[in-house]
């Protein structure tokens, strides 16, 4: 479309010449050469617009080793390389050619973990929880899986990937029999790590003389598992030096995929350090002769070109930065990285955080919807183009009318605020909130670039928008604080969640937060950082109980770390006196806490009935985001995109 075209140049002129001039430098992996030092992960289904993206090297998925018996999935999952398989299979392969990148695939076994029909093979025997058996691998089982290997990855090179992709972290079988949380075994393959090596390395060896030696060989190895019993790093290394004749590369990674606790590790949150298996990669780098690409949280441009010019690495992988925007390469590339929607680390892309419900990312619509939602650059052009009025500037409203404005409207938004954000605003003033800063930044530097009328300290009432004679209106005014009718509420020491994160300086040592989900959460926990002693009142059994299950995991682990963080579960409560606070325990005792301040933080409010005023200006009106139903930022995007896409 004519409005498209005229928002590609505008997003992809080129800025300056030599922009991460390290990160777009290519590199050739055993003769495979790549366009520049970016590897997407087998993260999603969508591997063509990746590779569209500007991504170098794109795994397409995985394959499992072992049909029955080798996938985390089901016990049905189809081989990809079966015969009524190849050709669904080799149009992976021609898909991310078609986008100019080169095509790998993960060779993926998940051993004593795998659904299977009939049994599980590991390093070691026993009965799992649900009942299946694992069978201690002897030599014949080994044969068996090593010949499979060997199978599997001839098939990956005959049907036209350019390169292979194996699995050994994160739990999986090779990892199995290298971590001693696993192998229990007191034969010549456990006990130190040289016999722990040996079944992994001869997959190794076996995958070697199937593809040959002029093939590229990549693996990803856990250098830490986040566990008790974890694999060391230092026979993490004396692995990958044992394991470097058979393989051209290596990926960094960290955790364990099936352990819960170590899974946090694994896809971090936010709550994690950025690039945080960067201190084991610049190590392997150093010791090894072969390249290393580091994965997890490396999250600009910026990031990944220094870690690179500094020789940190050779090249960086990415997982769900590539599902925010797949075209995070080709942006980064021609100059312009204010354009990358970042990834906001919430995993609710990840179906093990989600446990298959809502799964989506917060910030691209299009990811996991691909078959209906179109993508940034190839939205419709308006068949008539109409004057569209949003009234608020929050998420949803600014993704509505940049959605708009793309497809050739004119959009005037109203904001009573002197800011855009919405929420954004005081939730990017709060600790671990990088990636909300970088997509609040992201949102205002999209609508500056558009023209796109922009009225802030405006209150919007339905005589001024008559005025405006709008053909289209949406209305995303946002949700408001909830204020529970407790005795004592309106007292001199309580605050709303929002005035305790914008004005820190005015709380005292003593902090009661009554409510526990995830905003309530996190100031609990940036102010026990700092050192105040802080108490959190929640009604129900659950912290955060709004949040994925991985954040939840991420955020108990965090609260261990100090002691003047306490929860207080299932205590409603009372009253608000001068000094203390009284609730009800869970056996329906009354307590008290003393306090300094009592910071409220009880969810939102939706504002149905000021909506209902917009109603009747226009025929064409949408009310969209938090003032119907408080929810999260992923349906404020996704909202604002549908509003701004059906006008």
């Amino acid at each position: 479309s004519a409005a498209s075209d005229v928002y590609k140049r505008q997003k992809y002129s080129r800025k300056e010449k030599n922009v991460y001039n390290h990160l777009f430098q290519p590199i050739s992996i055993n003769g495979m050469i790549l366009k520049n030092r970016i590897v997407a992960t087998p993260t999603g289904d969508d591997f063509e617009e990746k590779a569209l993206g500007g991504a170098a090297l794109v795994i397409a998925g995985h394959a499992i080793v072992e049909p029955g018996r080798s996938s985390f999935a089901s016990p049905e999952e189809p081989y990809p390389f079966a015969k009524y398989e190849r050709e669904a299979t080799r149009k992976k392969v021609l898909k991310i050619h078609k986008g100019g990148a080169k095509a790998s695939i993960e060779i993926f076994h998940a051993g004593q973990d795998a659904r299977t029909v009939d049994y599980a093979k590991g390093p070691s025997g026993f009965i799992r929880p649900d009942g299946v058996e694992v069978k201690e691998m002897d030599e014949a089982l080994m044969e068996e899986t090593l010949q499979w290997y060997a199978e599997t990855a001839a098939s990956a090179r005959k049907i036209g990937f350019d390169s292979i992709f194996l699995h050994f972290g994160h739990g999986w079988l090779p990892a199995q029999f290298l971590s001693p949380h696993y192998n229990h075994r007191t034969d010549s393959y456990g006990g130190s790590i040289e016999n722990r090596s040996r079944f992994p390395l001869r997959i190794l060896e076996t995958v070697r003389k199937a593809v040959g030696k002029d093939y590229p060989i990549d693996m990803r190895v856990s250098a830490y598992e986040w566990i008790e019993d974890s694999i060391s790093f230092e026979d993490v290394m004396y692995f990958l030096k044992q394991a470097e004749q058979y393989v051209d590369t290596v990926q960094i990674s960290s955790g364990i995929d099936k352990v819960f606790e170590a899974n946090v590790h694994c896809i971090t949150t936010n709550l994690e350090e950025e690039m945080p298996n960067l201190k084991w990669a610049k190590i392997a780098k150093q010791e090894l002769k072969i390249p290393v690409s580091v994965v997890s949280a490396v999250m600009t441009p910026e990031m990944a070109d220094e870690i690179i010019a500094k020789g940190y690495v050779d090249m960086v992988a990415f997982g769900r930065t590539l599902l925010a925007d797949p075209n995070w390469p080709k942006k980064a590339l021609e100059g312009h990285p204010e354009d990358i929607v970042p990834c906001l680390r919430c995993s609710n892309c990840y179906h093990i955080s989600t446990d298959h419900w809502n799964v989506g990312c917060s910030v691209n619509p299009r990811y996991h919807n691909e078959e209906f939602v179109p993508s940034e650059l190839d939205l419709p052009e308006a068949k008539e183009k109409k004057h569209v009025v949003i009234v608020g500037g929050g998420p949803a409203g600014m993704k509505a009318a940049m959605t708009a404005y793309d497809r050739g409207h004119q959009v005037t938004l109203l904001e009573k605020e002197s800011e855009l954000g919405g929420m954004l605003r005081f939730i990017e003033k709060e600790a671990h909130k990088e990636e909300v800063k970088r997509l609040l930044n992201y949102y205002r530097t999209q609508m500056a670039k558009r023209k796109i009328e922009v009225r802030l300290n405006t209150e919007a009432t339905p005589e001024f928008i008559k005025e405006l004679q709008p053909d289209s209106l949406i209305v995303a005014l946002g949700a408001v604080e909830r204020i529970l009718p407790i005795p004592g509420i309106d007292g001199s020491k309580v605050q709303l969640a929002t005035k305790a994160i914008a004005y820190p300086e005015q709380l005292g040592q003593d902090i009661v937060i009554l409510g526990g989900g995830s905003i309530g959460c996190e100031i609990g926990l940036e102010l026990a950082e700092q050192g105040k002693n802080v108490s959190i009142l929640e009604l129900t059994d659950t912290l955060a109980a709004n949040a994925n299950s991985l954040y939840r995991e991420a955020l108990r682990q965090k609260f261990l770390q100090y002691e003047n963080l306490h929860s207080l579960l299932k205590c409603g409560c009372s009253r608000i006196e001068e000094d203390v606070v009284v609730y009800k325990d869970e056996k329906g005792e009354e307590k008290s806490i003393s306090y300094d301040n009592l910071i409220l933080s009880t969810g939102l409010s939706a504002q149905k009935k000021l909506v209902e005023v917009f109603y009747g200006i226009c025929k064409d009106t949408i009310a969209i985001g938090d003032c119907i139903s408080p929810s999260n930022i992923m349906n404020a995007n996704f909202e604002g995109f549908a509003a701004g896409l059906n006008i």
